[in-house]
């Protein structure tokens, strides 16, 4: 969607109210990263199988008045301590995905140390300028008066019904009448409203108190891993976001220890020198970038190493990997200020602590995230994520930019990035356009690329899937633009429900 004359500003996120709840703040006067946090907010009344208080994420700053991008990490960290005593509650569910299912872990054992909290209010101190009791309350609203159930997130529901549907309090949110929410349902949360009134009033004071670590950590004494002073002791991370060039192009992207920019950077970079027509040449980069990407073992500072990039100033050292369910949220607005935000909360971990009505991850379960076995993760570490919320500048354009998706993330958003600043596509057409995926070896890929493309791609890559029209499992890139000249555009990824809007 274009406007042609000035604007307040844009949005692009994964659900209509999420959009619109940013579409407001910009309206009633709020800048980006305003809109961003309210949006965030109701990310968690919307889309609550991909965001939660009770999980974190990435975003992505640039303050128009000094020009800086600051990436703000607020992703989850395993537990300072592990419990040893076996009485963890800890297990396997299986999710169907129709022709497939995939296992999960769940169980209070499951959960990480969450930072979405937090994170909002790091970036509400750095950047915003309206309160947060303004920004939380319309979520509280919606959490109240009931949210219409889409049918992508029905969808969602479904294929981790097992999660939703694994405990009491579980059930009773996610399914009241003894069954999970369908397309056109009303589902209501007073619980989860009365929790966002109260962190919107009192800050996050709030969420450090005694009584409030007590509802959030209800069952994690006998059953799970954290502690209050998990809580007390989690700071959100300011870093240098990982900066790299694509002909006149400058991007910013999630550095280390987060794995998603380094492989995006390395991509761009084997896209540079890669042969060939636009499906062959993105494959061969994609290609040539996950094969350095086995060879340097997931180590984000190897791979941007093979890629001749160096890591930022300060950079942090590689974490565990984890890759899960995840939504964005990309806001710029009219004075040049960009917020790209991604969150996640895993898939859940099947219970709803006791007057907060909202469900915490399952970060622990990633089996990647314990090479040695699950339940042995490194104590006190942020994990390595797939997340890149991205920020790009050329010829005066800005660009923000994010993807959910899990490992397609870094596919999605090098493909969209590649499309947008070498290519010059419009945010629609680019996101709109067919994706590719290679992982092991193997390519996926969506087969409507223009006459001679798909045969082209059959003979470099003999394991290959064709899928016939645009799918989830590429991703649901997110994209603003803002042009010199003051004129936005937006696109939501239909992808993922995608839904964009330009605010006048």
């Amino acid at each position: 969607m274009t406007r042609v004359a000035p604007a307040r500003g844009a949005v692009a996120a994964g659900h209509a109210l999420t959009a619109q709840a940013a579409g407001d703040v910009l309206r009633a006067g709020g800048n980006a990263f305003d809109a961003a946090i309210a949006g965030l907010w109701m990310a968690c009344v919307a889309e609550p199988v991909l965001a939660s208080p009770g999980g974190g994420g990435f975003l992505m700053a640039r303050e128009a008045a000094s020009g800086e991008t600051v990436l703000h990490d607020f992703f989850v960290r395993t537990p300072l301590a592990r419990r040893g005593d076996g009485a963890a509650d800890f297990h396997e569910i299986h999710a169907d995905f129709g022709p497939a299912s995939q296992a999960f872990h769940i169980g209070r054992a499951a959960s990480a140390t969450p930072g979405f909290v937090p994170g909002l209010f790091a970036v509400h101190a750095a950047h915003a300028t309206r309160p947060m009791a303004e920004l939380a309350a319309p979520a509280a609203c919606r959490a109240r008066e009931g949210v219409e159930v889409t049918a992508f997130q029905a969808y969602l529901a479904a294929v981790v019904g097992p999660i939703l549907t694994a405990s009491e309090g579980a059930r009773a949110l996610f399914a009241p009448d003894g069954r999970l929410p369908r397309a056109g349902d009303i589902m209501r949360n007073p619980t989860l409203a009365d929790m966002l009134d109260e962190i919107g009033r009192e800050g996050l004071k709030a969420y450090r108190a005694k009584g409030f670590a007590a509802r959030l950590l209800d069952g994690q004494g006998d059953h799970g891993h954290l502690r209050a002073e998990d809580l007390a002791d989690y700071r959100v991370e300011r870093r240098a976001p990982l900066k790299v060039p694509l002909g006149p192009a400058r991007i910013a992207l999630n550095p280390p220890p987060s794995a998603g920019g380094a492989f995006i950077a390395h991509a761009l970079s084997a896209y540079a020198h890669a042969p060939g027509r636009s499906a062959e040449r993105f494959a061969a980069a994609l290609a040539r970038s996950d094969e350095a990407r086995r060879t340097a073992g997931g180590d984000p500072a190897a791979l941007l190493a093979d890629a001749g990039l160096a890591l930022p100033a300060g950079g942090a050292a590689k974490g565990p990997p984890a890759t899960r369910g995840t939504t964005h949220i990309s806001v710029i607005d009219a004075a040049g200020n960009a917020v790209a935000a991604t969150v996640s909360n895993g898939e859940g971990n099947g219970h709803v602590p006791g007057g907060l009505g909202f469900m915490l991850n399952n970060m622990l379960g990633e089996a990647d995230l314990a090479p040695d076995g699950l339940g042995t993760w490194p104590p006190g570490l942020r994990p390595a994520s797939m997340m890149c919320p991205a920020i790009a500048e050329k010829d005066g354009a800005l660009f923000a930019l994010g993807s959910g998706g899990s490992s397609r993330i870094r596919s999605a958003l090098f493909v969209v990035l590649a499309r947008l600043l070498a290519k010059d596509y419009a945010p629609d057409a680019a996101v709109r356009a067919p994706r590719l995926h290679v992982e092991d070896g193997h390519l996926d890929f969506e087969d409507f690329f223009k006459p001679g493309g798909g045969g082209a791609l059959a003979e470099r890559f003999p394991a290959r899937r064709a899928w016939g029209e645009p799918n989830m499992f590429f991703g649901g890139a997110h994209v603003v633009k803002r042009h010199g000249d003051g004129r936005f555009e937006a696109m939501g990824d239909p992808r993922r429900d995608g839904v964009a809007l330009v605010v006048d």
